[in-house]
């Protein structure tokens, strides 16, 4: 797997996720355990976007299920199944592009509108979530940053410590060096997400599906239907 891939597709969740919030109330997209927070703030403020918070969960894991099953099906077919998964976000990507050009901007979070570019975007990002899982569980995380940094920090205090083996000295080192780099990209995400969206609310989510379609164009030497 070139290692540009990871780094893309972290890019692509902290973009999305912070545009995503910008743009429809407050909704976490990526980060959807989030919008238990959110929603509690939405009722108790009297500001829209609960109902899109309230259905974020449950829309995100019906898609994990879903792509999980088509996965099953690659197999099958002998798909190479990262690319085939990676694809299927794009589609969402491109159409959640399209949804903010022409409906653009949400004032309403409860909105049929503002509903249907939320869903875009999570059925998105659980398609990446599911890849990652599937594909690619030997890598940091892309998505969620709060366990990666986590073991960053313990990887940090161990290193400090010392009393290691030369071995696991070089392993900490290597995975503090990945997943840090996962950290860094996924910060850069969230920059660009803002930025574009102070910039161009309605057109900044072309960036997401651009990047994934770099993503995928990075797959095409997979040769594998299965988890890799």
């Amino acid at each position: 797997m070139r290692p540009a891939l990871p780094a893309l597709l972290s890019l692509i969740a902290g973009y999305v996720d912070t545009a995503g919030f910008l743009a429809l109330h407050g909704l976490f997209t990526t980060h959807v355990t989030g919008n238990f927070v959110t929603l509690g703030a939405a009722l108790v403020l009297g500001t829209s976007g609960a109902l899109a918070k309230l259905l974020a969960l449950p829309l995100f894991c019906v898609v994990v299920t879903l792509v999980t099953l088509l996965g099953k099906l690659f197999v099958r077919l002998r798909v190479p199944g990262l690319s085939a998964m990676l694809a299927l976000e794009l589609v969402f990507l491109i159409g959640s592009a399209v949804l903010s050009l022409q409906l653009a901007p949400f004032p309403d979070g409860d909105a049929p509108r503002a509903l249907m570019m939320g869903g875009a975007l999570i059925a998105a990002m659980a398609i990446q979530n599911a890849a990652q899982r599937i594909h690619m569980s030997a890598l940091p995380p892309t998505t969620i940053m709060t366990g990666t940094t986590t073991q960053i920090m313990i990887d940090v205090g161990e290193l400090m410590h010392g009393g290691m083996s030369p071995e696991a000295r070089a392993l900490a080192r290597g995975r503090l060096k990945r997943m840090a780099f996962a950290v860094v990209t996924f910060a850069v995400g969230c920059a660009l997400g803002a930025a574009f969206y102070a910039w161009q609310p309605a057109f900044c989510f072309i960036a997401p599906a651009v990047i994934a379609a770099a993503a995928l164009a990075l797959t095409e030497g997979e040769t594998r239907a299965g988890p890799a």
